[in-house]
């Protein structure tokens, strides 16, 4: 149980050794010659996988995707408040989906959208990175931006560091 490496036994050897121990035998390297077995508790081992599974998953960064739809003859009121709507959105850490809808003979002017989009992300530059650059599919437009990484934050926990190291050779 202290981890060390026990040789080589037949398979019938090392059971009664997991057994005299009250504890499993384990194939860890199937493919190895000879293959490499491991004595372990493995309901506990299957319990440790299982919580540092969960604690992965719990510390994963879930990224939500919120979708913003213009026209390509939105008045400028509209504008500003859906522009507004969008940097709400990135200030809770949202990527926006932004798609400008074409009906009609409106699809004979794809750069009236193009434009719309080059002008929303000039006007976002402040909050927002294009993830994904303007991209005509059948009657939309897509274009996706992504909030920019808050420079306050990363210049914030620098200082936290240097001040930490600076402590530490006072010491």
């Amino acid at each position: 149980m202290d981890g060390s490496q026990l040789g080589f036994f037949s398979i019938k050897d090392a059971q009664r050794v997991a057994d005299d121990q009250g504890l499993d035998l384990v194939e860890i390297a199937p493919n190895a010659n000879p293959p490499v077995c491991r004595v372990m508790n493995y309901g506990k081992y299957k319990y440790e996988q299982a919580i540092k599974a969960k604690a992965a998953r719990k510390n994963q960064a879930k990224v939500d995707i919120k979708e913003m739809k213009f026209r390509p003859k939105i008045d400028v009121g509209d504008y500003t408040t859906k522009k507004k709507h969008i940097e709400r959105f990135l200030a809770q850490g949202s990527k926006v989906k932004i798609t400008i809808m074409f009906r009609g003979r409106e699809i004979a002017h794809p750069e009236l959208g193009l434009n719309m989009l080059e002008k929303l992300a000039a006007d976002l530059k402040d909050v927002a990175t294009v993830e994904a650059p303007p991209k005509l599919e059948g009657r939309n437009m897509h274009m996706l931006v992504a909030p920019v990484r808050d420079n306050a934050k990363a210049a914030k926990s620098a200082k936290a560091d240097t001040e930490a190291e600076a402590d530490s050779n006072e010491e």
